[in-house]
């Protein structure tokens, strides 16, 4: 019986061994072509009259708001060491460059909470320059969004990076980028015995983590495309619905998985437990990390745009009436 998983071997970062094409970028490309597949099979069942242009060039201000965002948010706010600081054209871009030598990398910081605020303000710029709808389209966008997430999340997996906090439960993987600790600690050398990981001599042991990417790929991902796409999305009662219902979705299903997943910062922003509690494992349910003060920020955003959105629906209806004051269709509108 296994106790652990060890990372596959085959599994590469590089889809063709010595070429610059990562599984990674293939996902992101995955994850755009779904959201748009999706968007336009909406428009079509809604016999939306839109032009293919406009739909174009929405994705675009939509992909370039959200990759600015989650490399913004990746080099400031996640960044402890200070590399934007120090290089700030160079954070920008997708090579790495240490004793004058440079080395494509790719985007591998990318925070998901800046992403979307990027592709928000991004795609919220576009509609107001084309008047076009932006609640509207934003809820058609927004349904697709999470089947699309999947796939970035199985690139983080693909890349052996974002795991989880160590785990003895038998689905456990043992990382080889996860850091080794010291078997010199009870709980780490307890952790190893249980599961049969010898020990070695300089005392120092990689550990399973939870595949915490694993976890977001399903339930922040399909679970919640699930949700919207199938009891949300064809009963909206205004538009906006589905953007503030999915805010709420995500932060909440988030901020639980955060107590499975390491710490991106390398410390808690707040400990309101244990305190100096190793951020290898979870000690206590009042630590939080800076995902998790992000994920209550963006719940909050979600109640308030369901006020919001709904008032302004609630506006424009009373709008309609005072111009047209059709009985049967004030009837039809209240039922």
């Amino acid at each position: 019986m296994l106790n652990y998983i060890k990372f596959p071997d085959w599994l590469k970062p590089e889809i063709i061994p010595g070429l610059m094409i990562r599984w990674y970028a293939l996902m992101y490309i995955i994850a755009f072509t779904i959201t748009y597949l999706l968007f336009r099979y909406q428009q079509k069942y809604l016999k939306m009259d839109y032009k293919e242009d406009d739909v174009l060039n929405l994705f675009v201000w939509g992909i370039v708001g959200l990759i600015l965002g989650a490399r913004i948010f990746a080099i400031t706010v996640y960044d402890v060491q200070g590399s934007f600081i120090k290089n700030p054209i160079i954070s920008f871009l997708p090579i790495d460059c240490e004793g004058g030598k440079c080395t494509f990398t790719g985007f591998q910081g990318m925070s998901y909470h800046g992403g979307v605020i990027g592709c928000f303000l991004g795609i919220l710029i576009y509609t107001k320059i084309k008047k076009i709808n932006f609640l509207e389209w934003g809820d058609l966008i927004v349904a697709g969004i999470p089947l699309g997430y999947t796939f970035g999340r199985l690139g983080n997996f693909i890349n052996g990076e974002l795991f989880g906090r160590v785990t003895t439960l038998p689905w456990g993987i043992q990382f080889p980028g996860a850091r080794s600790l010291s078997a010199r600690d009870p709980w780490v050398k307890e952790a190893a015995e249980k599961i049969g990981i010898t020990i070695p001599e300089n005392n120092l042991v990689n550990l399973p983590r939870h595949p915490s990417q694993l976890y977001e790929a399903f339930f922040e991902g399909i679970v919640i495309w699930a949700i919207l796409w199938f009891i949300f999305r064809k009963r909206k009662p205004f538009n906006g619905f589905i953007i503030a219902v999915y805010l709420i979705c995500y932060g909440t299903v988030r901020f639980i998985l955060e107590y499975f997943r390491q710490p991106d910062i390398g410390r808690f922003l707040i400990e309101f437990g244990s305190k100096n509690s190793p951020i290898y494992r979870c000690e206590s349910l009042f630590n939080f990390t800076i995902g998790q003060l992000l994920c209550f920020f963006m719940i909050a955003g979600g109640i308030v745009c369901l006020i919001i959105f709904s008032r302004i629906e609630k506006n424009r209806i009373d709008e309609e009436v005072t111009e047209k004051p059709d009985i049967k269709k004030l009837k039809k509108m209240i039922k």
